[in-house]
């Protein structure tokens, strides 16, 4: 077991750790607020069940296929990672209570900082996070197919909030210049 690996496994294991504790602070506040909560029966599963696997398969996948490590490449995937673990801390402390797992309506219009760039920053986390995480160690076929679960979840789940968010005039005049994910980009 090198040292590589314990700290490939480490990562996992915070990850899972934060993505419970994201969880039930979610539960904690929509408990207090439930009628701001949007419906999305099947997609917050799926959400679930992806974020479960960003934990288990790349795991699986350097155990089960015995993945060697690419030092230069997992530094750089790690670099990604810590890039977007600040990128996380600045978004929710920017976002504060407002912040959910699930689609509900906002209290306020947040356009500080992140959000003086992108929509959605959060989901750009979420997106490198799945880019990198896996990639630490080699998972590229964790990598690939949970990127592409996660391009299909985003797709709907961004829609489906910016419907929301849309209603909002307020929202809609701050936002509808800036790009959902890659300033200037996308």
């Amino acid at each position: 077991m090198t040292v590589w690996f314990v700290v490939f496994v480490l990562l996992l294991a915070m990850t899972g750790g934060m993505r419970l504790i994201e969880i039930l602070v979610s539960q904690r506040r929509l408990r207090e607020d439930r009628d701001r909560l949007i419906a999305e029966p099947w997609l917050f599963p799926w959400m679930a069940v992806l974020h479960a696997g960003l934990v288990v398969a790349p795991l699986a996948e350097v155990v089960l296929l015995e993945r060697p490590v690419s030092v230069a490449v997992g530094a750089v995937a790690l670099g990604v990672f810590a890039l977007a673990t600040l990128l996380r801390i600045w978004t929710l402390r920017t976002i504060g209570r407002s912040w959910n797992v699930k689609v509900v309506r906002p209290e306020r219009v947040v356009t500080t900082g992140p959000y003086r760039f992108i929509r959605h920053p959060n989901y750009l986390v979420v997106i490198l996070e799945i880019a990198a995480l896996p990639a630490i160690h080699g998972a590229w076929i964790s990598m690939v197919a949970l990127t592409l679960v996660n391009a299909g979840v985003l797709f709907v789940r961004i829609r489906t909030e910016e419907r929301v968010l849309r209603a909002d005039p307020d929202w809609w005049n701050a936002m509808k210049d800036r790009a959902r994910l890659i300033p200037g980009v996308l």
